[in-house]
């Protein structure tokens, strides 16, 4: 057989091989989907998550909750291993439902009016009888660093920069304006603010304030800081134009007490060709107590409870190690994605891709990676096997705050790539809960995940 005819008939097996192979995997995929809409359980899951333990911000007793409830749900599942990974977490309290009154000129007197508040967190307390002062209003740091000491001393700083709606994604919109509710605090009281009142990080216009970590600079006063509804920061702007020196007055009783011991949820399965190579994905397991933290991020919790519930359903036996991880503390501190990297380190694993779930339970789009470029030429070839569920989305940038301390450690990142439209409508804010969360939408992120784990299981990266 001459040297032509062998590389025809080569190339040719390979094909064959190829195309067999990408059919199995198509048709695997498709048992995946098929297996979750008809059976899937994520969604009584994060039903149970949210209305039987609610809310969970770490160092609460409902964060020991949702250790015990995510240990106990990934042992029913009967993976090889499930157990918990220690950390210290900080331990901050709301308190007392914060109150905060405007009085302004109308007419010849005052007139009295409630506003939408609540304590960013980390926030220190007010005073026990509050906090009232004339209010200036500033919409960048530009702005403020132009008032200096003269125009800011003694008075509340309030932040009105408003989230960007034009952006058609809407991360965007939250990356232009969060800066002023995490630094805000400490830039104000460099130039002698004595609080400040921060615009809720979203597009919409209602009466719901939404909460969110902020950061003291150390070196400066720590002053209390709260978030304030659109629609009442609608308001105070409006008010303030016809009004300078209207006071504006609240009260919060938040406080930081001693840090706790948590834990990390961790299940695996492991690879039967490959068990050194190491898939993990995961969402995070702590969240805002003023809703039920049903998008953010019980839906990335229980989605990778799902790829492990998928794979031992249908008998799948992963060639890699997949490791699914319920991290703690990623909302004020990601003291568990820092103990859970810190842990890989002195273990010597060896992970080849982390993935996270942490944009909500909405409809999926697909998913972003930060892949060297052969490795994106990869993802990109099996994109067509997902393409039939929707996702239409294989786009390069991608990750997650929980799997970013792994980068250290070379680790590429990924994460699901939901639709962001109405994210920020409940991001942070009592309305996260699971009335507002579609149980097919859900159901179909955790299929599409466990699809590109099986691949990644499969084919190595």
């Amino acid at each position: 057989m001459n040297f032509t005819k062998t590389i025809t008939l080569l190339l040719a097996s390979f094909c064959f091989i190829t195309n067999a192979a990408a059919q199995n995997d198509s048709i695997l995929i498709k048992k995946i989907f098929d297996q979750e809409l008809l059976n899937g359980q994520c969604f009584q899951d994060l039903t149970d998550l949210t209305t039987k333990i609610g809310g969970r911000l770490s160092g609460s007793p409902e964060a020991a909750a949702a250790v015990v409830w995510g240990k106990k749900v990934m042992e029913s599942i009967h993976p090889d291993t499930v157990y918990l990974q220690e950390c210290m977490v900080p331990h901050w309290v709301r308190g007392e439902k914060e109150f905060a009154e405007v009085f302004r000129a109308v007419g010849n007197s005052r007139r009295r009016e409630d506003m939408n508040i609540c304590a960013l967190g980390g926030s220190v307390a007010t005073p026990d009888s509050g906090i009232t002062a004339e209010v200036v209003e500033v919409y960048s740091w530009d702005e403020l660093k132009k008032l200096g000491k003269e125009g800011v001393q003694g008075k509340i700083v309030f932040y009105n920069h408003p989230f960007d709606p034009t952006k058609i994604e809407t991360f965007q919109g939250y990356g232009g304006a969060v800066d002023q509710r995490s630094k805000g605090a400490s830039e104000g009281a460099r130039y002698g603010a004595i609080a400040t009142i921060c615009r809720s990080m979203t597009p919409n216009h209602d009466d719901y304030p939404h909460t969110g970590a902020m950061h003291y600079n150390d070196s400066l006063p720590k002053v209390p800081s709260c978030a304030m509804s659109t629609n009442d920061a609608d308001k105070l702007s409006e008010y303030l134009k016809s009004d300078k020196h209207l006071k504006f007055h609240f009260k919060m009783s938040c406080k930081t007490l001693p840090d706790e011991k948590s834990y990390n949820v961790v299940g695996e399965m492991r690879g039967t060709e490959h068990p050194e190579e190491i898939i993990v994905f995961g969402g995070h397991l702590d969240s805002w107590e003023l809703g039920k933290g049903a998008h953010d991020d019980g839906a990335g919790v229980v989605q990778c409870i799902e790829v492990l519930r998928l794979f031992k359903a249908l008998g799948i036996k992963p060639k890699r190690t997949i490791r699914a991880v319920l991290f703690m503390n990623e909302e004020n501190g990601l003291r568990g994605g820092k103990k859970y990297a810190e842990l890989a380190l002195k273990n010597k694993e060896h992970h080849i891709v982390a993935l996270e779930t942490d944009r909500g339970g909405f409809v999926p789009r697909g998913f972003g990676f930060d892949f060297k470029p052969d490795m994106m030429a990869k993802v990109l070839a099996w994109k067509p096997l997902f393409v039939p569920y929707g996702f239409d989305e294989f786009i390069p940038g991608g990750g997650g705050s929980d799997i970013s301390p792994l980068i250290d450690q070379g680790v590429p990142q990924m994460e699901l790539l939901p639709d962001s439209q109405r994210y920020f409508d409940i991001h942070h804010a009592i309305t996260d809960n699971i009335s507002n969360v579609n149980k097919r939408e859900l159901e179909l992120g955790a299929a599409g995940i466990a699809g590109i784990i099986y691949m990644i299981s499969q084919y190595g990266l």
